[in-house]
């Protein structure tokens, strides 16, 4: 019987960590789409589209003063935090200097092979 050495047994350990974490995903997708969730979230949808189409003929045919952002509905939620707003901030000036940096390398190539 052959003993597996540390690297192997991490290497196996995390084999299994990233397959049970894809196997619960599976699952949530599944089960999601089985219980009719998202049919569901897309029927609001459609209700609220129609709703909002009947409001507008009416006051179409009431003669109002029409203006389209009246009908509609910014969904979009804002998940940032203090935390994401800072990894934002490392990103964006840690991307800047990476760019100088690659730009400045090949400038120095560029007059080391002229």
């Amino acid at each position: 019987m052959k003993f597996m050495n540390n690297k192997e047994k991490v290497a196996n350990n995390i084999f299994k960590i990233i397959f049970l974490i894809l196997f619960l995903a599976f699952l949530t997708i599944y089960l999601s789409q089985g219980t009719g969730y998202y049919d569901y979230e897309l029927h609001k949808k459609t209700v609220f589209t129609q709703e909002q189409i009947k409001k507008f003929e009416a006051d179409v045919a009431a003669g109002k003063d029409v203006r389209v952002e009246d009908y509609l509905v910014d969904v979009k939620k804002d998940y940032s935090n203090k935390t994401s707003d800072f990894g934002y901030f490392v990103s964006k000036n840690l991307g800047k200097y990476i760019k100088d940096g690659i730009e400045n390398t090949f400038k120095f190539i560029t007059k080391f092979v002229e």
